[in-house]
């Protein structure tokens, strides 16, 4: 591991020399489319993924001969294996390899950014930090994920046809609905997953084998058990959330279904994985939020807590929170020391989930400004504020798009704003982005990516063009200043991505 040793030095040399908690002690290292001007770059440059084509190049030479770790124990290769390749392509490197792989991936996103960048006029990609080669930016080394094996606090369990036809198989698919190919195959050789997850699976597997009641493979098709979700903390402690889709079942039916599920996890064979909570979703549609379908709590505690940068965050069923939680912190940090945030500063947390990036700078700012989507993780936010004595955080409920306008419309006046947005795959929506734009306040945007060569890459030419009264981005362009790439997904293609912007 001698090669993470050295990057992990060479992000805290970096750190150290900037932002606010370089000081020792402060921080201690323990939608809609857009318009269609962007798309001829999206269509070429960001076709694909990267990080999938460089680790194929760098994995050829050596399938031949690399042996099967140990830790999978017996792989049949025509099934778990296949699951392997799919969940988690890069299992077969060593931890150094797949961060050479990330990083080269990392480094081609931004190159081929820069080149549609230069052909904007008017957009300068110039700065001052020391530039990597053929990049707009400082590209700093990738930040290691501390933990590298069973990282995954979050994991989502299907239910459908196994290698051996029986349809109540608990674990991860093969091939595509399109196809219809689908094998469920269990999960338990997958580097990525806590042994816990496995075992919440596993016996959840047993419970549906043992049920007079279908499994719900095609809605159209009747049936009623459905995925299985598993959250754990570092603490150890579980919670499960079992989906089921009702049908035609009347409430005391279903009555006997939730009291069938809680006899077996807490009296019966299932009560080895001695959770900490058990959730019981009705659920009629492919994904359903709390406000479309609450989550019922047949046992146990209504939430889990984790304790991350100094604070003790509290975490809802369905409230984001970053899979990797050591990682996470990682991250943060890193995003804290890009920001540059002082006390003359509101800091704007968009799409901020449980509201840990601006809980954790808040005692550096005048103001932490939150905006999320799913209200059961803004109420977390607001738990968290309050359980740790901090009053200068607001939390807002809704869609960025919706709030964000009116929110800035009232900090305009002299005031500077740094803003941070951490988004799903899907990227911000045209309209934050054009907000963001068009706020003379935001001077520094913190942009954290974990698919950059997607959807931000549309939000990046959007941030970064000359200004364009057709498309409303009025404001001046940002300039992509600094790159650092985080891992938080050992073993898979993905890793994220901070991006900082000036101007």
């Amino acid at each position: 591991m001698a090669g993470v040793k050295v990057l992990m030095h060479s992000l805290r040399c970096f750190l150290s020399r900037v932002g606010p908690f370089s000081k020792p002690g402060l921080f201690p290292w323990c939608a809609t489319k857009s318009p269609a001007w962007s798309q001829l770059f999206l269509g070429s440059a960001c076709k694909g993924n990267f990080t999938h084509v460089v680790a194929k190049k760098h994995q050829r030479g050596q399938q031949k001969s690399q042996k099967k770790p140990r830790h999978c124990g017996p792989l049949d290769g025509s099934w778990q294996e296949r699951l392997a390749d799919v969940v988690t392509p890069l299992w077969r490197l060593s931890y150094e390899e797949q961060l050479k792989v990330k990083f080269e991936a990392q480094k081609k996103i931004l190159q081929r950014l820069e080149s549609y960048l230069q052909m904007l006029n008017g957009v300068s990609v110039t700065t001052a930090a020391p530039r990597s080669e053929g990049l707009c930016c400082c590209l700093h080394p990738i930040i290691p994920s501390p933990v590298i094996d069973g990282y995954r606090n979050k994991s989502t369990f299907s239910v459908n046809r196994g290698p051996d036809g029986n349809p109540k198989t608990v674990g991860y698919y093969l091939g595509t609905w399109r196809d219809r190919n689908i094998v469920c195959v269990q999960s338990n050789h997958l580097k990525n997953i806590p042994e816990k997850h496995n075992q919440v699976a596993q016996y959840y597997e047993i419970f549906l084998r043992q049920s007079p009641m279908e499994p719900c493979l095609l809605f159209h098709e009747g049936g009623h058990w459905r995925e299985l979700i598993v959250r754990t903390n570092s603490q150890g402690h579980t919670m499960a959330i079992i989906t089921f889709h009702p049908q035609e079942l009347r409430q005391e039916e279903l009555c006997v279904q939730k009291e069938t599920v809680k006899e077996f996890f807490t009296k019966g064979p299932g009560a080895v994985c001695d959770l900490t909570s058990l959730y019981f979703q009705e659920s009629t549609m492919t994904r359903c939020s709390h406000q479309q379908s609450p989550y019922q709590l047949l046992f146990g505690e209504p939430h889990i807590f984790e304790d991350l940068l100094g604070l003790k965050i509290r975490i809802s069923p369905d409230a984001f929170f970053q899979i990797n939680t050591a990682g996470a912190e990682m991250l943060y940090r890193t995003v804290g020391e890009l920001s540059g945030v002082n006390s003359d500063t509101i800091l704007l947390d968009i799409c901020c989930g449980t509201g840990v990036i601006g809980l954790s700078l808040a005692q550096y700012t005048s103001q932490v400004l939150g905006i999320e989507l799913v209200e059961q993780a803004v109420e977390d936010a607001r738990w968290t504020a309050a359980f740790n004595g901090i009053t200068n955080c607001e939390f807002h409920t809704g869609r960025a798009e919706k709030i964000l306008p009116q929110l800035l419309k009232s900090k305009e006046d002299g005031q500077f704003i740094v803003a941070v947005v951490n988004p799903a795959r899907a990227g911000l929506h045209y309209q934050v982005v054009q907000a963001i734009r068009n706020c003379r306040a935001i001077r520094t945007l913190v942009f954290v990516s974990c698919k950059p060569h997607g959807e931000t890459t549309r939000n990046i030419i959007e941030l970064c063009c000359p200004s364009n009264s057709a498309k409303k981005l009025l404001g001046e362009p940002f300039v992509l200043r600094q790159a650092v790439p985080v891992d938080l997904f050992p073993h898979t293609p993905h890793c994220e991505l901070v991006l900082l912007f000036t101007r």
